[in-house]
Formats: C-alpha cells, structure tokens, sequence
C-alpha cells in the first residue's frame, strides 16, 4: 500500500516539476552542483530510481514514503497552500497523511526540497549513491567517445579535404598539360598542312583519303621529332647549369659600355635602357665564360653584353624600310653567317635581330686576323661545318700575337687530318637557340683586337620551317 501511493505521488510530482520549471528556474538549478552533478539533474535521477527500485530492490517504511512523497510535492509546487488544495474524501486517510507530511515542511524552497529529498534517499538506500556513480561515469565515457568521434570526424574531413584538393590538383595539371598539348600539335598541324598536303598529293594523287591518312602521320611524327628536340634542349640547358653551379670562382656581373661611348644611330639609349632588363642575361653570360674556356688558351676575350627589347614591330619595321642591314630568308637545315670585319675607327660591336613567328639559334664568333675588306658580308651554308667555325674534334693551336694572324708555320691541326693555314677563331657566344619571335635580341661586344665578328644564325635543326630574319649591326667609337 505505501509502495503504491509512493510510486504514484512521485510520477505525479516529476509531471508537475516540468510544467511549472521555468527558463529561469532551470537556469539557476544549471548552476547548482551535488555530487559534482547539477542539483535538477541529480533530483531526476533519485526519482526515477526511487519509481524504478521502490518495492524491488529497495523496502522503506510507510513513513519514510510519506516524507520523499512530501519532498516531491515541496519541489514540484514549492509549500502547501491549503486554500488552493482540492478537498479530501471522508476515508481518504492515505491523503490526509499525505498533506500532513507536506504541511510539516513548511517554507523550504524548491532546491532545498529537491536537496531534501536527495539526501533521504541516500540515508536510506545505501545502493543509491553508486547508481549515480555509474550514471556519471557511463554520461563522462559517452561524452569522451562522442569528442573523439568528433575529433576522428574533423580529422577525416580534412584528410578527405586534402585528398581531393590533391586528386582535383593532378586532375587540373593534366587537363592543362593535355590543352597545352594539343595547342602546340594544333600550331604546328597549322604551320604544317600545307607543305604535307603537297606532299601528299603527290604520293597519292586523286586520293583524297589517303592523302588525309599520310598528313596525319607526318603531323604526329613531326610533333614526336619536335617534342624530342625540345627535350634533348632542355636536358642540354640543365646539364650547361649544373656545370655552371661546380665551376670553380664566381661569375662576375659583365661589364656595361662606359659613360663616354658614343653610339651610330642613336642606339646608346636602347642599351642603357635594356641593359638590366631581364634575368635571362645572368644564363647569357655564364654562355659567355664558358665560349671563352672552350675557345682555348691563346686569346683573353671579354664577355659580351646580351639584352632584349620589346618593341619587335617597330624594329621590323625600320629594318624593312631600309634602315637596317637588312632580312634574310633562313632556309630549313641552313645556317647564315653574318661577316663584320672590326673597323679603324670603332671599339666596340653591336648587334640586334629578330625573327617572324620562330625562334633561331645564334652564336657569335671572333675571326683573329686583318680582315681583307671592311664591308659587311653574308655567307649560307647547308650546315654549321663550313671553314669559319671550328670542329669539335680540332685542337687549335695559335701563335703568340694573335692579332697579327698566325706565324709562318702554324697551323689549325685536326685530330683527323692537316688543314691549310686559317686565322684562329675564338667563340664569343656559343650557338643557342633564342625567342627572337618574340622580342628584340641585342648585345654588344667590345674589341678585343682586329679581326671579323662571325654572327651565326643556325636554322640547321628545323626539319620543315624557314625563318624570316631581321638584324642589324653597327659600331661605336
């Protein structure tokens, strides 16, 4: 009978306590800790184990039920009211017990009620306390699972973050890889359709199909062969570098022209304006020190000067309307040799030159010797292994006064064969292919005694296309 009218007098007090909690109530009871727990929350727990265990694991005495009912009432509805409490039946004793037990708590507040309660439950279950251990502990290792959870969450999102940025990274760089591509087999299919469709029908005249077929094959293999040389450049560069990198001593900054120096043709300014335009002329020099190690051991050659100039129209434009050397049509597998003997009253060489839509090789070259005539002279040959260069497989040997030519008696000597006597000839700027298509390449180059400058633009490597050069040379005193 107790048990009975306990279980139901506390669901009925826990129904109260959450209609008449209000948003300030629960926040103040947040703030209030019993057992390391909030007040409320505590209280919730002593009541649903009071419901669950009461009559089962737990037997109190039907005076100890009315006071926890009694404490219920107290936190639910705060002290008795009797003017507001609904009246008794005549043999309702178990309520009139009821109310008698409430009234006798007289003006306690809710929390203390709460309080009250808690602390009779526990006096008299010893089991109570550590069921809300085990509730503690079990919520502590829940919240400690759910933070790592969420750690190993946020970990894996970023992992998975990263993870695509690097798969969308590699996607992007083949998609641009792949565009890049297929622009340059599409410019070159362009620069080369019609020089195959020649071709082509000629092999296969009235065919219009297997003309298609043949063209596409000498596109893919001109692009092969193209990409090829383009590699093999690029490994040439980097190994030219990497000797650069070990050389013993440091490469000195090329010396500019003086103040006093005055140009033909009003080019003074261009130079001084271009001189430290580009990174590009630290690569240029280094070219230059290493022509003046290959070039042997008889001349002690300054390096020269390398710069470029953007403005690649107006200069076609002067050199075409006459106020320049002049254009020259670089045939495929050729190279042009540009011959300027040094001049009496000049110190110092310049030079400037661009092509159309191609890029060329250029080298210069110091003929040693009086030269037999001071005019400007050009020279083709069907490669670059004409008399004014020097083999790769010869050992120059030259005479103590280089400037007055060589002595009787001494002579360039090939590893292969004699050759008849030859002035010897030092390298300035060995050949390398330059982006002239694209902007003004000029230099200059101070006297390093009397002799002819040897210009080389080398076309010797392209298979099919020609190049429209432009160039021009002149002198300072």
């Amino acid at each position: 009978m107790a048990t009975m009218i306990s279980s139901d007098s506390i669901e009925l007090s826990l129904k109260d306590l959450s209609l008449s909690d209000g948003a300030s109530t629960n926040d103040e009871n947040s703030k209030i800790l019993k057992w390391n727990l909030p007040l409320k929350d505590l209280y919730k727990l002593a009541c649903s184990f009071y419901k669950e265990k009461s009559g089962k694991a737990i037997h109190l005495s039907y005076e100890d039920n009315l006071k926890l009912v009694a404490f219920t009432q107290q936190a639910a509805h705060g002290p008795l009211d009797l003017s507001q409490a609904p009246p008794l039946g005549m043999f309702d004793v178990i309520g009139k017990d009821r109310r008698i037990a409430w009234q006798q708590l007289g003006t306690i507040t809710k929390l203390q009620a709460m309080e009250g309660f808690i602390d009779l439950l526990d006096r008299l279950c010893p089991l109570f306390k550590p069921f809300v251990e085990a509730i503690k502990k079990d919520k502590e290792e829940k919240l400690r699972k759910a933070e790592q959870e969420q750690i190993q969450r946020n970990e894996a999102q970023a992992a998975e973050k990263v993870r695509m940025a690097e798969v969308q990274r590699i996607e992007d760089e083949k998609n641009r890889e792949e565009l890049q591509r297929r622009q340059l087999q599409d410019a070159l299919n362009q620069q080369t359709y019609h020089q195959f469709k020649e071709y082509a029908e000629i092999q296969f005249p009235g065919n219009p199909e297997q003309q298609a077929v043949l063209i596409r094959q000498l596109q893919n293999e001109h692009y092969h062969q193209y990409m090829q040389q383009l590699q093999a450049q690029v490994a040439t560069n980097y190994s030219r570098l990497k000797g650069d990198e070990g050389a013993d001593g440091d490469v000195e900054n090329s010396p500019g022209v003086g103040a006093g120096t005055v140009t033909s043709n009003n080019e003074q300014d261009a130079f001084v304006a271009n001189s430290n335009a580009k990174e590009s002329s630290q690569f240029e020099f280094k070219e230059q020190c290493d022509s003046d190690n290959d070039s042997g051991d008889y001349a002690v050659i300054s390096p020269a000067n390398m710069w470029t100039k953007a403005d690649i129209k107006l200069f076609k434009q002067e050199v075409t309307a006459g106020k320049g050397d002049g254009v020259i049509r670089v045939n495929h597998g050729d190279t042009v040799t540009v011959k300027v003997p040094t001049h009496e009253g000049g110190s110092c060489l310049f030079w400037e030159f661009a092509t159309d839509n191609y890029d060329i090789g250029f080298g210069v070259y110091f003929e040693w010797g009086k030269p037999p005539t001071t005019e400007v002279s050009v020279h083709i040959s069907e490669s670059d292994e004409d008399d004014d260069t020097i083999e790769e497989d010869e050992e120059v040997i030259c005479a103590e006064d280089l400037e007055c030519g060589p002595a009787p008696g001494n002579q360039l000597v090939s590893s292969s064969r004699m050759v008849g006597p030859r002035n010897p000839i030092s390298i300035i700027i060995p050949i390398y292919r330059r982006e002239c298509h694209q902007e003004v390449y000029a230099g200059s180059h101070t006297y390093p005694g009397e002799g002819t400058y040897l210009l080389k633009f080398d076309n010797s490597y392209s298979l099919w296309r020609p190049k429209t050069l432009y160039y021009k040379v002149f002198y300072t005193r």
